[in-house]
């Protein structure tokens, strides 16, 4: 009988364990010059179906890049090329001290409205998407922890019919480094009632630094405002715009 108890505690226990691992799951629409209104950039970091070399994805400060090779508290564990429609190369890392998994889904640029659409849909709590993790299933999508939008601000070029499910129990946390970000997607994160940790007040270069800093601080459980007050101090590091424009640029909450 006391062998039986045990058994039962130490499946409890693993299962407890596992059902406290957070996710975060990243939308990145590639960069794409050809189908993007953006300002072009060179060849290599603007082709949108090419994920090695994208600004947003394998260049030096790209999602995949900057994570992988300028982060030392994140192991990348597992690369994954096609993993769905739309979506040409999807990266899985794993926190050295917390017991976290940040999933990067890289977009064809050319599907940026497909990127944007997915990204609402998990914010609104309603986008089933999981992956198998040593033998475990990990939900994310709109079971993540922590949704991100990184790439163009579509909505400045397209409009969005569609409908999406309203949960407000979910409150999601949400950072959006796109520009204008905050007054495009407002409505739809107040729809939502999810938790904008940081977004735009106008133009922005949306690389992966500002989002590794202010996961540090949501990893350590900070306030908004100490989580955009990290992701302000990663922007003025690397633009050299000054505290104050870092300040006035991104903002938290509505």
């Amino acid at each position: 009988m006391k062998t039986l108890k045990a058994i039962v505690f130490i499946i409890l226990l693993s299962n407890l364990s596992f059902g406290q691992t957070k996710a975060i799951h990243v939308f990145v629409a590639l960069c794409d010059n050809l189908n993007q209104g953006i300002v072009k950039v060179p060849k290599a970091l603007g082709n949108g179906q090419d994920p090695y070399g994208n600004l947003y994805w394998g260049a030096a400060y790209g999602v995949k890049n900057y994570f992988n090779k300028k982060s030392d508290n994140w192991n990348l564990i597992k690369t994954i090329k096609n993993p769905k429609p739309n979506v040409l190369e999807r990266v899985v890392f794993k926190n050295k001290d917390h017991d976290t998994y940040l999933v990067a889904d890289a977009y064809d640029g050319a599907k940026i409205k497909q990127s944007i659409i997915d990204f609402l849909h998990a914010t609104s709590g309603h986008y089933n998407d999981f992956l198998i993790i040593k033998g475990q299933e990990l939900s994310i999508g709109g079971n993540s922890n922590l949704v991100a939008y990184i790439g163009h601000n579509g909505l400045m070029d397209f409009n969005i019919n569609e409908k999406f499910a309203l949960d407000g129990k979910k409150n999601i946390d949400a950072i959006l480094l796109a520009c204008y970000s905050k007054n495009y997607f407002s409505p739809y994160l107040k729809a939502f009632n999810a938790n904008p940790l940081v977004w735009s007040n106008g133009l922005m270069s949306p690389e992966a630094y500002t989002l590794k800093w202010a996961i540090d601080g949501w990893l350590d459980n900070e306030s908004n405002l100490q989580i955009a007050d990290r992701a302000r101090a990663a922007y003025n590091h690397y633009q050299k715009c000054g505290l104050k424009g870092a300040i006035n640029l991104l903002a938290t909450g509505y």
